[in-house]
C-alpha cells in the first residue's frame, strides 16, 4: 500500500470479440463447437498515480487490444489436449479456421490466460508501478468468470 495505506484501482472493458470454442470433455452440448462475442474487464491497481492522476493510462493499451484481437477475434479456441486438434489443424491449413490453442479455453481458463498476459505486459510497461488485480472474462450477458489476485 501507499504511505497512507491507499491503493488505487481503475478498470477497462474490451468488448466485441466473436470467437468459438469447444469443451471436448463435456458430456453435453458444450462438446460441440459454439461461439459467443466475448468481452473482458481488466482491473488495474497501483499505490501511486501518474502525474495526470491515472492508475493506468488507457491510451497506452493499444498493444493489449491488439493481443486480444489476435487471440479472440474470429478465432476457434481449443484446449491443448483436445483429441481432435490434428483435425482442426487440417481445417486451419485449408483456411476454414484460425486456431488459438492453450491449456483451458473455458471461461475460467480464459480469464486466467488473459490475466497472466496482461499482468506481465502492464508490469513491464509501467516498470512495476501498476499490476492487474482482476480479469472478468464474459462469454455473453449471462455467463462470466473472474480471476482475482488475493
Amino acid at each position: 500500500m501507499s504511505e497512507d495505506g491507499v491503493v488505487y484501482r481503475s478498470s477497462k472493458t474490451f468488448k466485441g470479440y466473436p470467437c468459438s470454442h469447444r469443451r471436448w470433455r463435456h458430456e453435453g452440448h458444450c462438446a460441440h463447437v459454439h461461439g459467443y462475442s466475448r468481452s473482458f474487464t481488466v482491473w488495474f491497481e497501483s499505490k501511486e498515480r501518474t502525474v495526470n492522476g491515472f492508475v493506468m493510462d488507457f491510451g497506452q493499451l493499444k498493444p493489449v487490444k491488439a493481443w486480444l484481437e489476435e487471440h479472440f477475434d474470429h478465432t476457434l479456441l481449443l484446449d491443448a489436449d483436445d483429441p481432435l486438434l490434428p483435425d482442426f489443424r487440417a481445417l486451419e491449413a485449408k483456411g476454414a479456421a484460425k486456431l488459438v490453442v492453450y491449456d483451458d479455453v473455458g471461461m475460467e481458463g480464459t480469464a486466467r490466460f488473459v490475466f497472466d498476459w496482461i499482468d506481465a505486459w502492464v508490469r513491464e510497461t509501467t516498470d512495476g508501478r501498476v499490476w492487474v488485480v482482476s480479469v472478468e472474462a464474459r462469454e455473453n450477458e449471462k455467463n462470466s468468470a473472474t480471476v482475482t489476485r488475493v
